[in-house]
């Protein structure tokens, strides 16, 4: 279960959500950047399924001090300069994981539609050691070579019956394969939108889900859920969790290999 804290931010503090794994540390950290949505009851469900993963697990709330269509606006204007207050937040909060006692000092970045976005801009010259970007929408000029150059290690999940994000996967792929930078690009035949997020009816607006049928299904999917978790905690645990730490392969018999 997650618990709020108070993560020293500027001027004010941030809540962030915060999911600790059980037994003894130190685990690597994963920053969680929420949807649209802000806040909610699905986001601190990501943070506990990592949690659950080995992974120290903070979801701050980016919408803090004023209404959402307001922080809204900023949160757009900042990705699109690149810059801004939304990026300073999330540095403290990847500060605040690196250093506490209980966090290796690794520390991954996720996101969920706007989230997703903004895990993409976070990949090159944040201090992530690994990104996972799901259905993120940025401007054109995003998926470039100059940009997206010298980025950490990107795993991405996309819909195909998503309008907002028609292609975009196979532009990633295609910007990431020419920059030589790692990573694991999928998109799902039969996904729409927010096929990873599983939203309580209850926390989105009228007017989001009306919207949100403009891009084609909007909706969590179990299957492609389980499909995308499982890939993006293979490749974490690739590039956050350290060679001991990890379990020994199994050979084909199912039997542990380790010497």
């Amino acid at each position: 279960m997650t618990a709020e804290v108070m993560v020293p931010a500027g001027a004010e503090p941030l809540p962030t959500a915060v999911a600790v794994p059980a037994g003894v540390g130190p685990w690597p950290g994963v920053v969680v950047l929420h949807d649209v949505l802000g806040m909610s009851s699905d986001l601190r469900a990501q943070a506990d399924w990592l949690a659950g993963a080995g992974y120290l697990a903070a979801a701050p709330d980016l919408y803090r001090a004023g209404r959402k269509p307001g922080c809204l606006v900023r949160m757009i204007r900042d990705a699109r300069a690149r810059r801004g207050r939304t990026f300073d937040d999330i540095e403290a909060v990847r500060a605040w994981l690196s250093a506490r006692a209980d966090c290796t000092g690794r520390i991954g970045v996720i996101g969920f539609c706007m989230g997703g976005g903004f895990a993409l801009l976070l990949a090159p010259g944040h201090g992530f050691d690994a990104a996972s970007v799901n259905y993120g929408t940025a401007s054109k000029d995003v998926y470039t070579e100059s940009v997206l150059a010298g980025s950490c290690p990107i795993v991405g999940s996309f819909g195909a019956e998503d309008r907002a994000n028609r292609g975009t996967g196979e532009r990633l792929e295609k910007v990431l394969t020419a920059v030589g930078v790692e990573h694991d690009i999928t998109t799902y035949p039969q996904a729409g939108h927010g096929f990873l997020n599983d939203h309580d009816p209850s926390e989105v607006p009228a007017v989001l889900a009306v919207l949100g049928r403009l891009t084609g299904p909007d909706s969590y999917d179990q299957a492609t859920a389980t499909a995308a978790r499982h890939r993006i905690l293979e490749f974490f645990g690739k590039h956050l969790v350290a060679p001991a730490a990890r379990p020994a392969p199994e050979d084909a018999s199912g039997q542990r290999t380790d010497t």
